[in-house]
């Protein structure tokens, strides 16, 4: 099924000038995290790290930040910002996972947890999201302390659907499917070295997962993004469980 139209939605009050932006996009890379920084001109510079605070810390100063891990954890049932994202990536709709419940996220066992969300949201949950449950609530915890800073949710997939403009028909870990994303994402001036540093022990797919999202942080910094759910403005007291590109 074809997505619905969107119009694009405001973002963090519109920067004057392309050359003034300055965003992060911080993916997940198996114990650490791994961020890919953009200027106005393009790549800025990539950043590995343990923590959140220390991946962000590397970036320095940004005016987004967007972050591929829910943000945003539901009480009962799921969010419509994932089932929205899965029909906006069609046959690659198994790359976004549905956001558990937040009773369900804090329990470390994980068939406690699938109890839990079954009890809350009426179905169970992934061992995939089960597994991500301390960067999720890692998170969580640190948006509390920075409760005003420009952080939204991205997801890699639904940010490459909407710069390829069609559903992509290759997953992101095999030969082809990084060789299309990364000229996606030089088409969109995002252009990759090909040495990073010590960001460059990342995974080749969470680096780029990582550049997708700092696509879409631009994007929400030059107030052209849309979002999932449609027609929620971004600003810090709405940005949670909506995914954005």
């Amino acid at each position: 099924m074809q997505p619905k139209t969107q119009l694009p939605r405001p973002g963090y009050g519109k920067i004057a000038r392309m050359a003034d932006c300055r965003v992060v996009g911080v993916d997940v890379f198996r114990n650490a995290w791994v961020a890919v920084a953009l200027t106005g001109q393009g790549y800025f510079g990539a950043y590995l790290a343990s923590s959140i605070d220390g991946v962000l810390a590397q970036a320095g100063p940004t005016d987004v930040v967007a972050i591929d891990i829910p943000i945003g954890l539901p009480i009962s049932s799921f969010r419509p910002a994932d089932h929205e994202a899965r029909g906006f990536i069609g046959s690659r709709w198994r790359s976004v996972f549905l956001t558990p419940v937040r009773a369900a996220v804090v329990e470390e066992n994980y068939p406690q947890a699938l109890a839990l969300s079954r009890e809350h949201a009426g179905q169970g949950m992934s061992r995939q999201a089960h597994s991500l449950r301390q960067k999720i609530l890692e998170v969580d915890e640190w948006l509390g302390r920075v409760p005003q800073r420009c952080v939204v949710e991205a997801h890699p997939e639904v940010s490459f659907r909407a710069m390829a403009d069609r559903y992509l028909p290759t997953t992101k870990k095999s030969w082809d499917g990084a060789i299309e994303r990364r000229k996606l994402l030089r088409d969109h001036g995002i252009e990759l070295p090909d040495f990073l540093g010590d960001a460059g022990r990342a995974g080749t797919d969470d680096v780029l997962d990582a550049a997708a999202v700092a696509w879409t942080a631009r994007r929400v910094a030059l107030g052209l993004a849309v979002s999932l759910p449609s027609g929620v403005p971004a600003t810090p007291s709405v940005t949670r469980q909506t995914i954005w590109y």
